[in-house]
């Protein structure tokens, strides 16, 4: 194996002379939204594994920052992708990504989306960032999707796309892109959200599908007709790269890459919906096309995701770091399994095999060797408790049941937001303006953010007050 030192630069002409069978770029016909770590780690590396990758490539434009599309546009897209086992690492070269573009480049992402050969849109934008109401309406109150929608209207209006400015937001951006194809003539295409939204194929329709009725009704009616979204449950444990990453990818593969990718050995891919126009044939690298989706992305959503909060909250207030920290208390461990019980209550018994899926989360959580941050996962509290958390406190309310598993990651959530902690979040303002209120009104103002119904109940808030004002240290807690 190479050592770190005499490692060569990466990019395809390299990449071609040592190994023969990559030679051939595949050409360009994913857009994905959302280019980040979780992407290359999931989709990036499906397609790539996919028995047809030479057929199906992708071009990645970023959310926010350009860097993560400079850095792979320096190495025309290929990266390293580090799988890292309990027992050692293995690694190996991901060409699946054949464009790397910065988010604000509009230009080139018409130009990729009004293209006929373009068939898949796939997305990774967080659960805030898709900018929608839990009801999948545009967010009211949100005034740089109120711009974009301003811009769409004013653009169609004038009968241009480009001439001024453009959209800024995830929404703004795909209505401008489907506007352009519909223009073009480009053909049917399949958006593919992979975020953690119940339901995300169906949530995305009817957001965009509001927005195109109050700028365009011809834009409207052709979402209908050539536009089908797929519902989707993704999974895959992907942490931050850290700087020793780029030693291990260079050791592992004789490359050199600025902007290696860290990951579990699991992944999961499910999938729902049609492809008018064709899609890769991701099953032959173990992904799954269903005709219901929902007792999947609940599994996923409530035990797996339900879990990463509990243990973000519940592990932050006893002074924990990772997920695998937090795990090894046994007072969290006994809150993980008491979330899944009441998620188990909740869910189909026939078909998701959910003793087995629980032991392998158990597994992916405690490998000591994934540093999961709990920070990282406790960004965006609001959006995540409110698909994670509530719907499930809501059934076991609706069962009868106190729900006491499932409410302990909204009050310790609120608990860390009332002593100051803070967390990126979307609805930072809403937050704040939540924690400057007195103590017993500001635990119901957050809650409020999450899910209106939880504030009205009253036991439910009882019980989050109860758990709030319970001692930061996890042993200390019931």
């Amino acid at each position: 194996m190479a050592g770190a030192s005499s490692a060569r630069a990466l990019n395809r002409a390299a990449l071609a002379d040592a190994d023969s069978t990559r030679r051939q770029v595949p050409p360009a016909r994913i857009v994905h939204i959302g280019l980040g770590n979780f992407h290359r780690a999931h989709q990036a590396w499906f397609t790539d594994r996919a028995d047809d990758a030479g057929e199906w490539g992708i071009a990645a434009f970023t959310g926010r920052s350009p860097r993560s599309a400079l850095a792979l546009a320096a190495q025309d897209g290929l990266f390293t992708l580090i799988e890292r086992a309990a027992d050692g690492d293995s690694a190996s070269v991901i060409a699946s990504i054949v464009e790397a573009a910065d988010g604000a480049d509009l230009e080139r992402f018409v130009a990729l989306m009004s293209a006929p050969s373009t068939a898949i849109v796939t997305l990774t934008v967080t659960e805030a960032g898709y900018r929608l109401d839990p009801s999948g309406q545009p967010s009211a109150d949100d005034r740089v999707l109120a711009a974009d929608l301003e811009w769409s209207s004013a653009a169609h209006a004038e009968s241009v796309l480009l001439e001024a400015g453009g959209p800024q937001t995830t929404p703004g951006r795909l209505l401008l892109g489907l506007e352009a194809r519909r223009r073009a003539a480009g053909g049917p295409i399949a958006i593919v959200p992979c975020d953690n939204v119940p339901d995300n194929g169906r949530f995305l329709a009817r957001g965009l599908k509001s927005m195109a009725g109050a700028v365009n009704a011809e834009l409207a009616s052709w979402i209908d007709g050539n536009v089908s979204f797929v519902s989707t449950s993704v999974d895959r444990i992907t942490p931050k790269t850290m700087p020793e990453d780029l030693v291990t990818a260079a050791t592992l593969t004789g490359w050199e890459d600025r902007v290696p990718v860290v990951t579990e050995p699991f992944k999961d891919w499910i999938l729902s919906g049609e492809f008018p126009a064709g899609r890769p044939a991701w099953e032959s690298a173990g992904a799954r096309f269903v005709d219901e989706i929902g007792p999947f992305e609940r599994r996923k959503l409530w035990l797996l995701n339900g879990a990463h909060s509990l243990l973000a909250y519940t592990g932050l207030r006893a002074g924990y770091e990772t997920v695998a920290e937090a795990l090894a208390d046994p007072h969290c461990l006994r809150f993980v399994n008491d979330l899944w019980d009441e998620a188990a209550r909740q869910l189909p018994s026939r078909g998701l095999d959910l003793a087995a899926y629980r032991a392998a989360v158990l597994d992916r959580f405690a490998n000591p060797r994934i540093a999961y941050p709990l920070r990282q996962i406790a960004a965006d509290g609001v959006a995540k408790l409110r698909v994670r958390v509530a719907p499930l406190v809501l059934a076991e309310r609706a069962a009868g049941r106190g729900a006491t598993a499932s409410i302990r990651p909204l009050a310790s959530w609120a608990a860390l937001v009332l002593a100051g902690a803070e967390f990126p979040d979307t609805e930072a303002a809403a937050v704040e303006a939540a924690r400057n209120q007195p103590p017993v009104r500001a635990i119901d103002e957050l809650i409020a953010l999450i899910e209106p119904r939880l504030r009205a109940d009253a036991s439910v808030m009882h019980a989050i007050g109860r758990l709030a004002a319970e001692s930061g240290s996890a042993a200390a807690m019931p």
